[in-house]
């Protein structure tokens, strides 16, 4: 089986790094510092035109947790259209209702509109907050999902390993497992030897800066000292490093 590395991007600039550094695949989103929202067209756009990226589009309309209004689906729903129309190779969304559990009716819709237009469909990390990972990968599986992306249910992916390992011994026949949440180029090779995936989703983040971030009166940093005037980027150098380590 061919080993994959997905890059989560933020932004344009995001995934041309991530394909100098030798990646096939990207997760694209916008404001990575909220776990990820959905992506412009004009970032979607500009990056099918420069690269030959695989491009799955995150469909996400705020931080926090995954559980939607009836607006904010309608809103998923129209950006999950246009995505795909517009190039995208998939779509990375997730549901659970308000008891933390899989909501299925969303769900299935979703599935849906990405199959309509020949794409793959990824249920992202709200799988880590399910209370009964393995009942829910089963729906999942059931409900026409391409690809799960999972820390295991813990903070980083090496801690879940165990779990990771499991579901890939369970259900990587029917489904695919991508380990994800603090993944790197030290990591990964043993991460996918131990559990049996194949493959890996990291940020492969570095920090660049932008001066005008702090004014003498007001701030819009988002991150702390000593990087308060800087905002994250994905590091071409982290990305060859982790292709090259797996």
């Amino acid at each position: 089986m061919e080993k994959i590395v997905e890059i989560c991007c933020g932004s344009y600039e995001d995934a041309l790094a991530a394909y100098r550094g030798g990646a096939k695949r990207i997760e694209l989103n916008s404001a990575l510092y909220l776990g990820g929202l959905t992506p412009s067209l004009g970032t979607l756009l500009l990056a099918k035109k420069n690269t030959d990226l695989k491009i799955i589009a995150m469909v996400r309309p705020r931080g926090a947790g995954f559980c939607y209004s009836g607006d904010d689906f309608a809103v998923m729903k129209a950006d999950a259209e246009l995505l795909l129309e517009n190039g995208a190779d998939g779509i990375a969304f997730g549901f659970l209702g308000r008891d933390g559990e899989l909501e299925e009716s969303q769900t299935r819709e979703m599935v849906e509109i990405i199959k309509k237009h020949h794409g793959e469909a990824v249920f992202h990390r709200a799988f880590d907050c399910v209370e009964n990972p393995l009942r829910t990968m089963e729906k999942l599986v059931e409900l026409g999902i391409d690809r799960v992306l999972t820390s295991g249910g813990k903070e980083k992916a090496v801690e879940g390993r165990e779990m990771i390992q499991e579901l890939q011994e369970t259900f990587g026949g029917r489904i695919e497992i991508l380990a994800g949440s603090g993944v790197n180029a030290g990591n990964a090779k043993e991460l996918m030897e131990q559990t049996g995936i194949f493959q890996v989703h990291s940020s492969c983040r570095g920090w660049l800066a932008d001066p005008t971030t702090e004014g003498p009166e007001v701030t819009y940093a988002y991150a702390a000292p000593p990087h308060n005037k800087d905002y994250e980027a994905v590091d071409e150098k982290l990305v060859k490093k982790l292709v090259d380590a797996i």
